[in-house]
């Protein structure tokens, strides 16, 4: 596969204007305070600066675009260049600018469609973004997160020339991201494994394979809803009188989890089976007619919680199965979103090397396109607006440590911002949007207290 670079990400809706940004790299590479030196600009969107000319007030957040270098995978700064000034880095992804060989012609400022490359009129020679070296001084300097630096290269990079342990062909709903959950999951836990997968989407898709061929590279079973836990404690115990390491390893749904499988679920963590155990959360049986299960949140439709003159649906609020999790005192519990890959690496290395001594749970956020009704290029988005407004909290435990956090809950975004974008939330009434934020900082309260608890 080819080589993925680490890249500076923008995200408007945040952006206020303040010009930070630009100070500090102006500062660090300049040395002066002048922005206009700086190696990105942020400008007013088209239209934006006169409506709020006409308006009498400041630009809104959202109303600003960013001119940066793209550090671009096929640069036409470098080929239009005709003294072969500019190159990228096959390593960093870097274009950088070599003066020595500059003759100031600005053809670079031409062939850039982003305005990345432009004239610095102090030196008289162009100047762009060579990201710093890896530590931006931007993104360092942007107090409201519009811009980040986006590191998920590593990932690819380091995963990418592993075996896909899933047959190609999987049959997911367009849009669902719970496919790449399942293939990055068993590419970083490898071949020595043993697979279940209870009634769900991740079996439904095919990873149990079809017409007496399987769907995987890997042993795997496909368990009643009950028993997922108790089977793989059986494997796992056969393996070890074998004297062979195996990963027990279950991908579930949040119905084979947290209602029908919750008690060989429970059994297996208070008895510290050696399992690593991952719920995919997609709030209800998806798989089945998308109906509500335990973990379905309060005023959810689903088709058993349905919208009409008397139902406005779901009238429990979600159960907590992390939390629940943690009071089993297992070896690891977290809880994590396709939306930060970094973050969900990093706990799934840590549920891997928990489960050889304890049991290991691992409680994933994943969107349904279906179920949830919204476009199915909008998952992402979605899965990320969850987190940012606190719905969906990033932590982790161990016994020894804690509850950590992993991303802090400061300054989150109102859950409207998260409940706008699907629609199985849109016939809420005003009472059922504060009910909800209610519960959201109810939750992030108790939460935050456990973490003080050290």
């Amino acid at each position: 596969m080819g080589r993925a670079q680490n890249t500076l990400a923008f995200d408007a809706a945040k952006c206020d204007g303040c010009n930070k940004c630009l100070q500090a790299c102006a500062q660090a590479k300049t040395g002066t305070d002048d922005i206009a030196r700086a190696r990105l600009q942020v400008l007013p969107a088209a239209g934006s600066f006169e409506l709020a000319l006409c308006l009498q007030v400041l630009p809104a957040a959202g109303s600003f675009e960013l001119a940066l270098c793209r550090q671009c995978g096929d640069p036409k700064c470098v080929s239009v260049c005709p003294a072969g000034a500019l190159g990228k880095d096959a390593d960093s992804g870097v274009i950088a600018w070599d003066g020595s060989k500059c003759v100031d012609c600005l053809l670079c400022t031409v062939g850039c469609a982003y305005a990345g490359i432009a004239l610095d009129g102090a030196t008289g020679h162009v100047a762009k973004c060579d990201l710093c070296d890896g530590t931006p001084a931007c993104t360092a300097a942007c107090p409201t997160g519009a811009l980040s630096y986006v590191t998920t290269a590593r990932i690819y990079n380091e995963v990418g020339d592993w075996e896909d342990l899933f047959a190609p062909g999987l049959a997911g709903c367009q849009g669902c991201n719970t496919e790449l959950l399942m293939r990055h999951t068993l590419r970083r836990v490898g071949p020595d494994t043993v697979l279940a997968t209870p009634p769900g989407c991740v079996p439904g898709m095919g990873s149990v394979g079809y017409n007496g061929l399987a769907g995987t590279k890997v042993p795997v079973f496909h368990p009643l809803l009950t028993n997922t836990a108790a089977m793989l404690t059986g494997i796992k115990r056969q393996y070890k009188r074998k004297g062979r390491e195996i990963t027990a390893l279950a991908i579930a749904g949040d119905g084979g989890a947290s209602d029908v499988g919750f008690q060989s679920l429970s059994g297996a963590a208070e008895r510290g089976e050696q399992i690593l155990f991952m719920v995919v959360d997609n709030e209800g049986y998806m798989n089945t007619g998308m109906q509500r299960s335990s973990c379905t949140p309060y005023g959810a439709w689903t088709s058993t919680t349905p919208v009409g003159r008397e139902s406005k649906g779901k009238t429990q609020d979600a159960k907590n199965m992390p939390l629940l999790m943690v009071n089993h005192r297992c070896a690891y519990v977290a809880t994590a979103s396709t939306a930060y890959m970094e973050d969900l690496y990093a706990k799934l290395d840590k549920a891997i090397e928990a489960s050889q001594t304890g049991f290991a749970y691992l409680h994933v956020y994943s969107p349904c396109t279906t179920g949830w009704r919204f476009p199915t290029e909008k998952n992402m988005e979605v899965a990320r607006k969850a987190v940012e407004t606190n719905f969906v909290m990033l932590w982790e435990y161990t016994p020894a440590q804690g509850l950590q956090l992993t991303r802090p809950l400061d300054d989150p975004q109102p859950v409207t911002e998260y409940l706008k974008v699907m629609g199985r939330f849109r016939h809420l009434t005003q009472e059922q949007v504060q009910h909800i934020q209610a519960k959201v900082e109810e939750n992030r309260a108790f939460v935050e207290q456990m973490a003080q608890q050290r």
